[in-house]
């Protein structure tokens, strides 16, 4: 019996795909044979390999249960996992003036910081979580501005925690790292991301100071302090117009700089970004061209020697060679708003995500979820917004999304489609959002096709 699968035509043959994130490449002789359940008429060598990935069902059903059970939940894995992702917003200040700033609109005036009420009450929302695991990510703004809540909230959680794997993480542009800030980040051991735009000249157009100058060497001191005090620290590039023209140079600025990875992303058409999109945004179609040219050259670079990979890559190869999600909250059915991540901002409001705090200071309050002051855990969970956002991001229930053959791989934001299009749900059939995702799996799937031997060896490489 054939099992249910998507298709698409992929240079001179056919990208298979189902439910359990399991891919072939076969001819079109093939494909009709599948698709018209003529089964027997392909050969043995390929009916083994369709069976083995679940094209093909060979056994009777309760067997065929009992095997595929594993497969699914790991493909799955994120639903069986509480929200584990808390996200602080320390303040909505910041000393730089980024020409995309998702964070802050034109029409977001008032500025303000956390206090410690609200970080203590916020904190006890965490320990709440049933997730043995959890991850507090401090944000801004420019989070460092506020760090004394940043202390004060380690302390809360490391105090009243009875028995939760605790991390935390820090987002900033380091320009207000001292030696005292370096010192309790590594003692803590605080993963810290730096938003990192490329070379000097794209960096600092991208993000100078709201005084004036470049933040770029700023940056680079800042990373070299907390590499000396062995601290964990990644980057965040964002992709601007400006960009475009030099995928190369921004790679190799980041393995000038010691990075052994770079991850490559669009922007999103919020807050400043959205206001001035027609000065630093860009087409679908030039995003992933800038995408595959930044790709093919990051292949180049790795050697014996080095690994060097790009973060959307790993995670989409990770569910499509590894079969394995790794909860990455954009690349998820239903997406991570909610019941994956949940961000609570300087003023007590808590919000889906992100980027539904980003709506949020653009003016509309549409993915609040409640307060810490009058909310907890459960309710958040039992929320309208939560049980919306939800059924919005399921993919395998989505128009459009349902039928495409990278379903397994992708992942939708109702937050975004809201703020564009004024509706949970996309509009626009292949909108922009679809057009980057699919393209970036255009890419990948193109390599994959190619069966390079050389090259496959590189890709598994990022996943160890």
């Amino acid at each position: 019996m054939i099992n249910y699968f998507n298709f698409k035509r992929f240079e001179n043959d056919y990208l298979i795909t189902n439910d359990f994130g399991r891919y072939s490449f076969v001819d079109l002789p093939t494909l009709k044979k599948l698709i018209q359940g003529n089964e027997h008429e392909i050969s043995d060598s390929a009916i083994q390999r369709l069976s083995t990935d679940f094209f093909i069902i060979d056994e009777p059903r309760q067997s065929y249960l009992e095997k595929s059970i594993p497969h699914i939940r790991d493909i799955k894995n994120h639903l069986l996992q509480p929200t584990s992702l808390f996200i602080f917003v320390l303040t909505n200040t910041c000393n730089l003036n980024c020409v995309y700033c998702q964070a802050q609109s034109e029409n977001s005036a008032i500025k303000g910081s956390m206090t410690e009420e609200i970080a203590e009450m916020g904190a006890e929302i965490v320990l709440q979580s049933p997730s043995p695991s959890i991850n507090i990510e401090f944000q801004g703004g420019e989070p460092l501005i506020n760090f004394h809540i940043i202390k004060k909230i380690i302390d809360y959680v490391d105090t009243n925690n009875s028995n939760k794997n605790i991390t935390y993480s820090l987002v900033s542009n380091l320009s207000l790292l001292t030696d005292e800030i370096a010192d309790y980040l590594a003692d803590h051991k605080v993963q810290v991301s730096v938003s990192l735009d490329g070379n000097e000249f794209i960096h600092d157009s991208n993000r100078p100071f709201r005084l004036g100058g470049g933040s770029f060497a700023t940056v680079q001191k800042g990373i070299e302090k907390l590499r000396a005090r062995n601290l964990n620290i990644g980057a965040i590039q964002t992709t601007t117009k400006l960009s475009l023209t030099y995928p190369e140079e921004i790679v190799d600025s980041y393995i000038q700089l010691g990075f052994n990875s770079i991850f490559i992303r669009p922007l999103t058409r919020l807050g400043y970004a959205k206001d001035h999109w027609d000065t630093i945004g860009y087409s679908p179609e030039e995003f992933v061209s800038f995408y595959k040219k930044s790709l093919d050259h990051i292949l180049k670079c790795n050697s014996s020697k080095m690994v060097f990979s790009e973060g959307h890559a790993t995670i989409f190869l990770n569910k499509i060679l590894h079969h394995y999600s790794n909860n990455y909250m954009e690349l998820r059915s239903p997406c991570g708003a909610s019941v994956g991540q949940l961000a609570i901002y300087y003023d007590g409001n808590i919000y889906t995500c992100d980027e539904g705090r980003m709506v949020a200071e653009m003016g509309d309050n549409t993915f609040k979820l409640g307060t810490v002051f009058t909310s907890d855990y459960d309710n958040l969970m039992d929320s309208n917004v939560t049980k919306a956002v939800c059924t919005a991001s399921c993919l395998e229930s989505i128009p459009e999304c349902c039928d495409c053959v990278y379903q397994p791989f992708c992942g939708v934001c109702p937050v975004i489609n809201y703020a564009l299009e004024d509706d949970l749900f996309p509009k626009i059939p292949h909108g922009s959002r679809c057009s980057i995702y699919s393209g970036m799996l255009d890419c990948i799937f193109s390599i994959l096709h190619k069966k390079d031997a050389e090259t496959i060896d590189i890709l598994e490489r990022w996943l160890q």
